[in-house]
């Protein structure tokens, strides 16, 4: 406290606001990170100078799908990882092909905790959790490939896990099954399956198993159709558009029936075992008994939900396909729709719009039309201070001409005709926005236009002031886009990945870097 008086005395800032504003600056030296945050500042001013080019420095094809994380590009099933931080990529490691049975279906990267303890010199380092389709668990390490730990997952319970997410990013990791389904046979012979899902829940570094639950029938309801765990809520979702949220953490207090730990023997059920080893697995030792107590409800098309904002707001869509792409905006708080919630573009489109709350923590809304993107806020309504409105911040727009075109006939009798239509609003002769992001780091948000000229497809990334809209760069990517098929562009800090779909599931991989052109400063 002393220090932090000392500083506003010295460089004469009076006002705690002034001076919290200034440290988020990086005014102050000795605040922890402020190096990094000059660093990241220099390096967005230097990127979106005008003599700042991205160089296209590296393409490569696969016949296997392409991941891509952190630096790291993932090829032949995980098999094969190349660094995109060197100048050129460069193989870190490159494993003998692997067996069906060893097939990677999921994968998570591990970062490091800040500032924690760990019990082995390996946890400091990045490594890559990967799910296979024989259900072993397996941390492997980044850098290396490496097999540091692996946990055998089913046991008798469930042979067919498949699904990696995070409740707590870098926390608390869920691992889901694939939906519990009778062979046709056993349907008709009128043999019943209560239990659809099955959820394992880890502690990570160090790796520790916390429990394993099932989803059953019984206890949510007939027409449950997928579930999900975000946050410490479970979220259940239904056929009919029904989506519900309960306290994951609660039932996990609340039901658990024993807790083990990954090593352990165990006699479990009439079964003898050690926990996360071949055969047995891991035990299902928490039994909901009884319907947890509802959070929330709502309904909505496709089960399309989202929570996010300050104060807490959800975004639904009516449960009615004429409703499909528009997005009502909600309190969490008693169900009131906000002063401008319903949001509704009006595309006549192929592909609808799509809306997120911002992933910069703002509370700020983003949706995405075709040829507009609008970024949206929160606030509240004057006079009313318990009420919120949502109001456009700003909005990029696509640049596209008149599509509005005229076409002239002329029938058999030489009488002339004039036809006068309206484009949609995603056609590929015009520029059309297919992809928004959003870099932390640099706090820039990025979109990707497409333009279809002829047979071809023209793209290019666009970085955006994430506080303004203004644009501060634009870079052509020099390969043709395919709008038929899927495409994935990261912009990490210096560097720029498209990942595309090709034809007889062809995959390729584009690496940009940046690359400073001194000769033209010079000049």
């Amino acid at each position: 406290a002393g220090g932090g008086r000392a500083a506003l005395r010295a460089c004469g800032v009076h006002n705690v606001c002034r001076l919290l504003t200034r440290r988020a600056h990086g005014f102050y030296a000795r605040d922890a990170g402020v190096a990094h945050r000059k660093n990241l500042g220099l390096l967005r001013k230097i990127m979106c100078q005008e003599s700042t080019k991205f160089k296209n420095v590296w393409t490569t094809h696969s016949a296997s799908p392409i991941a891509y994380e952190r630096g790291r590009i993932y090829m032949d099933n995980y098999q094969c990882c190349i660094s995109s931080i060197a100048q050129e990529p460069r193989i870190l490691y490159q494993k003998s092909k692997c067996a069906k049975s060893e097939k990677i279906e999921d994968a998570l990267l591990l970062e490091c905790p800040l500032g924690e303890m760990l019990p082995s010199p390996s946890d400091y380092k990045a490594s890559l959790i990967v799910l296979t389709v024989q259900n072993w668990l397996l941390r492997l390490s980044a850098d290396s490939g490496e097999v540091l730990e692996k946990v055998y997952l089913a046991g008798s319970c469930c042979k067919f896990f498949r699904y990696l997410s995070w409740d707590t990013p870098q926390e608390v990791m869920i691992v889901k099954s694939a939906q519990n389904k009778l062979p046709a046979a056993a349907r008709q012979a009128g043999i019943q399956q209560s239990v659809l899902f099955y959820l394992a829940v880890f502690q990570v570094l160090p790796l520790s198993f916390i429990g394993m639950l099932e989803i059953n029938k019984k206890i949510f309801g007939n027409s449950v159709t997928d579930v999900a765990v975000s946050n410490g809520i479970l979220i259940v979702m239904y056929s009919m558009g029904l989506v519900r949220l309960y306290n994951f953490k609660a039932i996990l207090e609340q039901f658990m029936e024993q807790p083990f730990e990954l090593g352990q023997e165990f006699n479990w059920n009439g079964q003898v075992g050690v926990v996360g080893k071949y055969p047995f697995g891991l035990p299902c030792n928490i039994k909901i008994t009884d319907t947890p107590p509802l959070l929330f409800e709502a309904s909505s098309l496709e089960n399309a939900f989202q929570i996010g904002g300050y104060p807490w707001h959800y975004i639904i869509t009516p449960n009615k396909k004429k409703h499909k792409g528009v997005f009502h905006i909600c309190s969490l708080k008693d169900n009131a729709l906000a002063k401008n919630g319903i949001q509704d573009m009006k595309c006549c489109s192929l592909e609808p719009d799509w809306i997120y709350f911002h992933p910069d923590m703002s509370g700020r809304i983003i949706h995405v039309g075709p040829n507009l993107i609008k970024v949206l806020k929160l606030k509240e309504v004057k006079n009313h201070a318990d009420q919120m409105e949502i109001a456009e911040d700003f909005t990029i727009v696509a640049n596209r001409e008149n599509c509005v075109k005229n076409t002239v006939t002329v029938t058999a009798s030489g009488r002339v005709v004039k036809k006068r239509f309206t484009s949609l609003d995603d056609d590929p002769e015009q520029e059309t926005f297919k992809i928004v992001d959003y870099e932390d780091e640099l706090d820039l948000l990025s979109t990707v236009a497409v333009t279809q000229i002829g047979a071809d497809g023209r793209a290019h990334l666009d970085f955006h002031c994430n506080e303004h809209g203004n644009l501060l760069k634009s870079i052509p990517l020099k390969e043709s886009w395919d709008v038929t098929y899927s495409h994935e562009v990261y912009f990490d800090k210096d560097l720029v990945l498209h990942i595309e779909q090709k034809p007889n599931r062809r995959f390729s991989c584009h690496v940009y870097q940046m690359v400073c052109d001194t000769a033209k400063d010079d000049d």
